[in-house]
């Protein structure tokens, strides 16, 4: 219900004040489970996707968002709940497994799951290297996987930046990547990695990054 109430009013008044460049929506299946790979530049980014996708995105945030006290603290919880968000406690050391199984559900109920590829924001505007995270929902799923490219969302909330400010951002959605019998014959480790490649490939087309050729050193998160 929340979300119902939140999509209704942010999208469009978000959309009036940043004006962003959509492209490729009817690439977005409008039902059944799919996930949603895209570069990573910005905390807005969990926000700019539901925002424009044509559907509800459930993405992974830091349980911290969920906690709060006081009417800042419930202020916060309804913003990230009526987005469609679902905590999770990085100082868990078993965060990544519940991670997965919190988005595996999510895709088994039929909606839509956003995941960052890369792990967690890059801080030069380059492209990671992906972690297999991704492969292993879509493999585990069999669901396709919708890749989405960003561009300018770093200077939308810069990482010094609390608010995020007034500029234009392009969001582009790619054809769906069907991967249906890919571990077919094939070691699950080894069509996992090239799973994961072929997503960052066409994550890459529609960003126009510089790909870095490593992984995001930092800790990863979905």
């Amino acid at each position: 219900m929340l979300y119902g109430v939140l999509h209704n009013v942010v999208p469009p008044l978000a959309k009036v004040i940043w004006r962003p460049t959509v492209r490729g929506l009817e690439n977005v299946p409008a039902t059944g489970g799919v996930i949603l790979a895209s570069n990573h530049l910005s905390f807005a980014d969990s926000m700019v996707i539901p925002v424009v996708a044509p559907r509800k995105v459930v993405f992974l945030a830091k349980s911290d968002y969920f906690t709060g006290t006081g009417i800042k603290g419930r202020a916060i919880r309804m913003w990230f709940e009526g987005l469609g968000m679902l905590p999770v406690d990085r100082d868990d050391p078993q965060a990544a497994i519940h991670s997965l199984d919190t988005a595996l559900k999510v895709l088994a109920d039929g909606e839509a799951f956003g995941i960052y590829p890369e792990g967690t924001r890059s801080r030069d505007g380059r492209l990671y290297r992906g972690r297999t995270g991704v492969a292993h929902l879509a493999l585990t799923a069999n669901v396709p996987v919708v890749p989405v490219g960003l561009r300018d969302t770093e200077k939308l909330q810069p990482v010094d930046a609390n608010l995020p400010r007034l500029v234009k951002v392009t969001v582009e959605f790619g054809k769906p990547l069907d991967f249906s019998g890919r571990a077919d014959g094939v070691p699950l480790g080894r069509a996992r990695r090239e799973v994961t490649d072929e997503i960052m490939t066409a994550i890459q087309a529609l960003s126009g990054q510089e790909t870095a050729g490593v992984y995001n050193d930092r800790a990863p998160d979905l």
